[in-house]
């Protein structure tokens, strides 16, 4: 299964959102919630306290 392109969680076959960019790489988003934040708002997932993502990056530090 896909990882979510923002967050890092498991996007399970069925749902979530598939995007493709105009240079045709796919992006794989688990809910609106991500695929906004990384595409309307430009905002990095390890940055955003919520994600999985985030986590794993304070961690190694």
């Amino acid at each position: 299964m896909p990882a979510c392109y923002f967050c890092g969680e498991e996007v399970s076959r069925g749902s979530g959102i598939l995007y493709v960019k105009k240079d045709g790489t796919i992006i794989n988003f688990c809910s609106s919630k991500c695929r906004k934040n990384s595409l309307k708002l430009r905002r990095e997932g390890r940055r955003v306290k919520w994600t999985k993502s985030a986590k794993a990056f304070k961690a190694k530090q």
